[in-house]
C-alpha cells in the first residue's frame, strides 16, 4: 500500500495513528504496510501479523518502538488500561485499529485515518486523513491527490 509507505516517512516517535473503518476496509493491511516500510528504512525485515488475538504487537525499527494495537475485542476502559498503551503513546509510534471502541478522550491522536472500500473496485480503498496537531498540517500537503 503506497500511501502507508508515504505516511511512514512522515511519522515517528510520539505519533498516534487511529485507523477506523468497517471490517475489510484495509486497516490491518495499512498498518502492516506502514510498519514494514519503517522496518525496511532501518534495514530490517520482520513478519507483521495482525494483533487481532494478541491485541498488541511491538516492533523495533532501529531506535523507534512501534506498537500496533487492535481494540476490536476490548470491551471496557479497564481492559484498555491493562494493555499499558498510555505510556507508549508518549514515546512510540502507535497504530490503533478500532479506536471507536473506546471514548475518543482516551487517545492522544495525532493522525486519524478513516478507511472505506471503494465502490469502483474491491482492490481500491478511500482513505480520509486528518491531523489533530496544527504543526502536522504542512505534512498533509505531501499527501494531496495521492493515488
Amino acid at each position: 500500500m503506497r500511501l502507508a509507505e508515504k505516511i511512514s516517512m512522515l511519522v515517528g516517535s510520539g505519533d498516534v495513528l487511529l485507523l477506523s473503518g468497517p471490517i475489510g476496509s484495509g486497516k490491518t493491511l495499512f498498518a502492516r504496510s506502514l510498519i514494514q516500510a519503517k522496518l525496511r528504512h532501518s534495514g530490517q525485515y520482520e513478519e507483521v501479523p495482525s494483533p487481532t488475538y494478541t491485541l498488541v504487537q511491538t516492533y523495533m525499527a532501529g531506535e523507534l518502538e512501534i506498537l500496533h494495537a487492535d481494540l476490536y475485542r476490548i470491551e471496557s476502559e479497564f481492559e484498555f488500561a491493562e494493555l499499558g498503551l498510555e505510556e507508549a503513546f508518549e514515546s512510540a509510534l502507535c497504530l490503533v485499529e478500532w479506536p471507536e471502541r473506546l471514548p475518543a478522550a482516551m487517545f492522544p491522536c495525532t493522525w486519524k485515518l478513516d478507511l472505506s472500500p471503494s465502490k469502483v473496485s474491491e482492490d481500491l480503498r478511500i482513505i480520509a486523513v486528518e491531523v489533530a496537531e496544527p504543526e502536522k498540517l504542512p505534512l498533509l500537503s505531501q499527501l494531496e491527490n495521492f493515488e
